[in-house]
């Protein structure tokens, strides 16, 4: 997995977490009440989730397995905190620093329930702050550019599941978009998402 420049191993996350990071940092308290591109989420459920998946992420790179990690995202509807504004830059560079440590991506780890090899749980995290990133940004109105090195590795997770039977009740089923599409437009499809939305909508 993984055979560019770039393989999951030596992905710093750093980058796009402070893209999401930023991102998050523009968004107006008018905004959180707002439709995202994830329809059980507004703005706020969006936020709330980056927080947790941060949180989650970070501890299972640490490999400190407990409540962070057992527990299922979908099991309730996250909300930001009074503090959030704080909380989640911070949460994200915790995140980021978690999986500079290279015995991160080695062994066995566990996120959202499910226990998986560290190498594969790096990737759904650069996934999941790729498409979420984008989710903010078209929700909140930003312009997004995500890091170049965690694009292309949510690319080949993405590509790679389309032969995986269950993987719509995951993402959803793949939004076909234009041959030739710039690649974060078929990141978005391949997450279960139109690329469009947003721009005459929302």
């Amino acid at each position: 997995m993984g055979d560019g420049a770039t393989t999951p191993a030596t992905l710093d996350l750093g980058p796009q977490a402070l893209i999401v990071a930023r991102l998050a940092e523009e968004v107006r308290e008018d905004q959180l009440a707002g439709a995202t591109p994830c329809p059980e989420y507004a703005v706020r459920h969006l936020l709330g989730h980056l927080a947790g998946l941060s949180e989650a992420f970070r501890d299972a790179g640490r490999k400190n397995l407990g409540a962070t990690t057992d527990t299922d995202p979908t099991s309730r509807l996250p909300d930001v905190t009074p503090e959030w504004r704080a909380e989640l830059p911070e949460l994200l560079a915790e995140l980021a620093a978690a999986w500079r440590d290279p015995a991160a991506w080695t062994g066995q780890t566990r996120a959202g329930g499910v226990d998986l090899p560290g190498e594969i749980a790096g990737v759904v995290a650069a996934d999941e702050l790729v498409v979420h990133g984008w989710d903010l940004a078209r929700a909140t109105g930003q312009e997004y550019t995500p890091d170049a090195a965690a694009l292309r590795v949510a690319y080949e997770m993405l590509a790679a599941s389309t032969d995986d039977p269950g993987r719509d009740s995951i993402f959803g089923p793949v939004v076909a978009v234009p041959e030739g599409a710039a690649l974060l437009d078929r990141v978005i499809g391949l997450s279960g998402r139109d690329p469009g939305w947003g721009t005459t909508t929302g």
